[in-house]
C-alpha cells in the first residue's frame, strides 16, 4: 500500500538540512531503484519555486510499503530526523487516484 510522510521541520534547521541532504538522498533514491517511490520533495518555505534564504519547512514521500508501521519506521530512521531537521514525522496510509 502507499503511504503518505508528512514531515515538519524545525525552525533555523538550513544548515542540519544541508549538511544531512545526502544520506537522505540516498535513502529515496533506494525506494526509487526498488519502484517503491511515487514522488518525494520539500515543501519551500514561501510561494516560490526557489525559496532562497527562506528555505524549507518539512518534505513529502509517497511510497509503498507493507504497512503504516513499516513506513512510519523508516521515516523516523530518516537522516533528517537524525540530524534535528525533522521535528515531527507521520506516515499515513493514502489511495492514489489520480493519475
Amino acid at each position: 500500500m502507499l503511504y503518505a510522510i508528512i514531515a515538519n521541520n524545525y525552525p533555523d534547521c538550513a544548515a542540519a538540512r544541508l549538511a544531512s541532504r545526502p544520506a537522505h538522498l540516498a535513502r529515496l533514491e533506494l525506494l526509487k531503484e526498488a519502484g517503491r517511490l511515487v514522488i518525494a520533495g520539500p515543501f519551500p518555505a514561501i510561494d516560490a519555486a526557489d525559496p532562497g534564504s527562506a528555505g524549507f519547512s518539512g518534505s513529502l514521500i509517497v511510497a509503498e510499503f507493507d504497512s503504516q508501521l513499516a513506513a512510519q519506521a523508516w521515516a523516523d530512521s530518516d537522516p533528517y530526523v537524525k540530524a534535528g531537521v525533522y521535528e515531527n514525522v507521520i506516515a499515513r496510509p493514502f489511495l492514489q487516484v489520480l493519475p
